[in-house]
């Protein structure tokens, strides 16, 4: 008996010791396998989109959070505490409605930067076309449009190509617009206000919110601050201060009724220079300038957007309009799935395909689309103009990537 149980303990250790050696060797031919698969061998898809390039989302798909859904939670179970205690909370800017001095200067670089971004994009398109597709909306930038088959309208070809058309300002700059706030502290625009509060530019209206003062878009400047006191704001100056407006020009709303836009076209060609490369020099970094500037405001200034549209409110706080129309709106009334925004959806980048300097009289083929990079419109259109571009860029434009011709193509492992 001792003899048969020594001889089994023996075989279960002689196979675990097997079955473990044999599970090595086939980690080790996995591991093998998979490094000898090349860059250039990977399916189209992976190579396209490199993974600093955001991801399409789907219909029914909720943007990414800012801030983790438990860390939200936790928040509002302590907001819930804080209103049935009778306590004031102190509240620091620009929540109890003063401005932060140290981004006073931030607020007006970016707000000079976008009106010279407007101007130089606007300088730099006449020279260097921009085309737009008239199914899809897809944008390309080049003197001849590309023929990569990425058409995916209901209306497009069976061929799946595009039909172009020469593109504008607006395909290169798209302007998310947002209601504008005469007071960020106080209640949020009604749906039967909709018609009634001006809508502007979301980056104009954090500006202003930041503390650019424009006679066109009036603000409330408060010279002391408002109190929280079991959930409810508390503020003891006066509606109109004497000090700020008359009065006379404003409407109910707080806004005026009668105002002068103006061109910003208009006043930023007058500020640039004919070279083609220094105003796409100056461009280059006004992007750079606005983006970086609207990050640091967006830090203390919250911007609120909607989980499934693009729809953008700049405050505390979003509206109460009910007019989305995006995945299970029934379920919320018409009203918006407020969230955290990000730069992107204040300046949406619309990115574009990349072209090779030796490929700048030559469209791009369909049959190479993997070779190519993407950048956004606004870069691509001031890197084809001799702007450099920043190393942020380096592995969307994938420069390190040789294009085969037509020969070299079969070649390719």
């Amino acid at each position: 008996m001792l003899l048969a149980r020594c001889s089994q303990k023996k075989f279960i250790t002689n196979h675990t010791l097997v079955l473990e050696n044999l599970l090595i060797n086939l980690e080790g031919a996995i591991s093998f396998g998979r490094s000898k698969i090349s860059y250039s061998s990977l399916s189209p898809e992976v190579q396209i989109h490199p993974a600093e390039l955001p991801r399409k989302l789907q219909r029914m798909e909720r943007k990414p959070w800012v801030v983790d859904v438990n860390v939200l939670k936790r928040r509002a179970r302590l907001d819930k505490q804080m209103r049935f205690e009778v306590r004031e909370n102190i509240l620091k800017p620009p929540e109890n409605g003063l401005l932060v001095k140290e981004l006073v200067p931030v607020a007006h670089k970016v707000f000079v930067a976008r009106e010279e971004l407007f101007g130089c994009v606007s300088r730099v398109m006449d020279s260097i076309p921009v085309h737009k597709c008239l199914s899809c909306g897809e944008v390309h930038v080049g003197n001849v449009p590309n023929e990569i088959k990425t058409c995916n309208a209901a209306s497009s070809p069976f061929t799946v190509e595009h039909n172009w058309e020469r593109g504008r300002l607006e395909d290169v700059l798209p302007v998310v617009e947002t209601f504008h706030l005469y007071d960020r502290v106080g209640r949020a625009v009604s749906h039967e206000e909709r018609l009634l509060v001006d809508r502007i530019p979301a980056i104009l209206e954090l500006c202003v919110q930041a503390g650019v003062d424009l006679r066109e878009y009036p603000t409330r400047r408060r010279a002391f601050p408002v109190y929280n006191v079991s959930g409810r704001i508390i503020d003891y100056e006066k509606r109109f201060p004497k000090d700020e407006f008359s009065g006379k020009d404003i409407d109910e709303f707080g806004f005026w009724e009668k105002r002068e836009r103006r061109n910003r076209n208009t006043q930023s060609s007058n500020l640039l220079s004919n070279d083609l490369q220094e105003c796409a020099t100056r461009g280059m970094s006004a992007w750079e300038e606005m983006r970086s500037g609207a990050m640091k405001l967006m830090q203390k200034y919250a911007v609120q957007t909607c989980g499934y549209c693009p729809e953008v409110q700049v405050g505390p706080k979003g509206h109460r309009l009910r007019q989305c129309q995006s995945y299970k709106h029934q379920m919320r009334d018409g009203q918006h799935a407020w969230q955290e925004a990000t730069v992107d959806d204040m300046m949406p980048p619309v990115y574009v395909w990349h072209v090779p300097k030796s490929y700048e009289n030559t469209p791009l083929s369909d049959k190479f689309k993997r070779y190519y990079g993407k950048l956004p419109a606004a870069v691509e259109l001031f890197a084809q103009a001799g702007a450099k571009v920043s190393e942020q860029y380096s592995s969307l434009m994938r420069e390190d990537v040789a294009v085969p011709t037509m020969d070299e193509e079969k070649l390719v492992v």
